[in-house]
């Protein structure tokens, strides 16, 4: 989205270990963001010009919709100070964003999440797979089901990792002793055969199968013209 975007005058980065392949996938496309350490070092390049902050957060706060929330609160009240709306790549995430208005009220800014109609996207799945309808089409025909978006290619072996799944190996293939497949969900941000290397031992461990559904930025897109629109209409 931000790499397709004329109307970005400049993207800065807070630049951390969760934020490296972000940083890679702009430079990939021409991008060469600004990078600081801190949020506090954020200083608008752009006056009356649309810039982006981006944070990128801990992937291990999804374990626990307690983590999550206050994992959120925190970075959104800190962001809040340097920005004028807040969008998230986040959907319900088991309801822990139900209320993203009120959970994240000391922001102090608007709040954009991602919607399926009138709803939050369920997930980063729900995000990218086309939402809801799409998502439930997909458990239908196979209910065992793996779904993997691109990031989650990268990171799967984090279902091993103490601070993360906690999962043994034999607890893991208990766990999916059902499961059937594995569903790429390729977008612009990485295809498909990229995907499918990045998850062959995964497959190969589980005794999955690979199949692939194209992704859609939709949603994503969707949501990211609303933010603008309500920059143009409330601050100019």
């Amino acid at each position: 989205v931000l790499a397709h975007d004329s109307e970005i005058a400049g993207i800065t980065v807070l630049e951390d270990a969760h934020s490296f392949g972000l940083i890679e996938a702009l430079e990939s496309a021409h991008i060469r963001p600004g990078r600081i350490p801190l949020i506090k070092g954020f200083t608008p390049n752009y006056p009356g010009r649309l810039e982006v902050l981006v944070r990128v957060l801990e992937l291990a706060l999804h374990n626990r919709k307690r983590v999550l929330q206050e994992g959120l609160v925190k970075a959104a009240k800190e962001m809040g100070r340097y920005v004028d709306a807040i969008i998230l790549g986040y959907g319900l995430c088991g309801n822990a964003l139900q209320k993203p208005d009120e959970l994240l009220a000391d922001a102090s800014v608007p709040i954009f999440i991602p919607m399926d109609e009138d709803h939050p996207v369920d997930d980063c799945v729900g995000l990218l797979i086309g939402g809801r309808d799409c998502y439930y089409a997909e458990q239908c025909e196979v209910s065992g089901t793996f779904f993997m978006i691109p990031g989650w290619t990268h990171h799967w072996r984090r279902i091993f990792d103490r601070e993360f799944g906690n999962v043994s190996v034999d607890m893991a293939k208990r766990l999916f002793e059902h499961y059937e497949r594995s569903l790429l969900i390729p977008t612009p941000v990485m295809g498909k055969e990229e995907m499918r290397n990045n998850i062959e031992e995964f497959n190969q461990l589980f005794g999955f199968r690979t199949e692939i559904r194209q992704g859609t930025m939709d949603i994503l897109d969707k949501t990211w013209q609303s933010i603008k629109d309500y920059l143009v209409e409330n601050i100019g």
